[in-house]
């Protein structure tokens, strides 16, 4: 897999790129992220980053810090992943102490609760949305949508643990994707 820029990018591109991910992606940053490094600044294809999403959703911790700090060690090493990581979590720390604060003092208001709920349904609308534009390359082959339709069976019709339908699938995808290749 490599990267669709032509040179690596530098540290301030990594940290400003992120940290506007960041401000505007507050509550759920992976529409923001995608956009940002895919569509914005083409730092990589839509297939590019869904090898590498992939990737990094296997792995301990949360997926979009986890691409950060893959992208960003990919350019500039571990101070690039540093750079990129500040980047990505400096602004919500600070946005969510002082929002704690507020929540702690006005939290049991109808109003905001009501506001909460709908910010609620916006963040599950941007997750459909971007799963959406994540699935759309990948499910141009019917091997796709069938391991994709098996894992949706496994998880909501028989409530499988995620590590568990990955160890069920992943020797499937693998030989599917064996015999396409060979």
């Amino acid at each position: 897999m490599r990267a669709s820029t032509a040179s690596p990018l530098s540290h301030s591109a990594l940290f400003t790129g992120f940290f506007q991910v960041g401000i505007l992606g507050f509550g759920g940053v992976l529409p923001m992220a995608r956009r940002m490094i895919v569509d914005e600044r083409r730092w990589l294809s839509q297939t590019e980053f869904n090898e590498l999403f992939s990737l990094c959703q296997s792995l301990p911790g949360a997926n979009v810090t986890n691409l950060t700090a893959v992208l960003g060690m990919r350019h500039q090493g571990v101070t690039g992943a540093a750079a990129a990581l500040a980047g990505l979590l400096a602004a919500p720390m600070v946005i969510i102490i002082l929002l704690s604060d507020l929540y702690g003092r006005y939290g049991t208001l109808p109003p905001v609760r009501h506001g909460l709920a709908g910010l609620a349904a916006a963040a599950a609308g941007l997750l459909l949305g971007t799963a959406g534009k994540i699935a759309l390359p990948v499910w141009k082959a019917w091997r796709n949508i069938g391991v994709s339709a098996l894992v949706l069976a496994l998880i909501l019709a028989l409530h499988l643990s995620l590590p568990l339908t990955m160890l069920l699938v992943l020797p499937l995808s693998l030989a599917l994707a064996w015999r396409v290749t060979s």
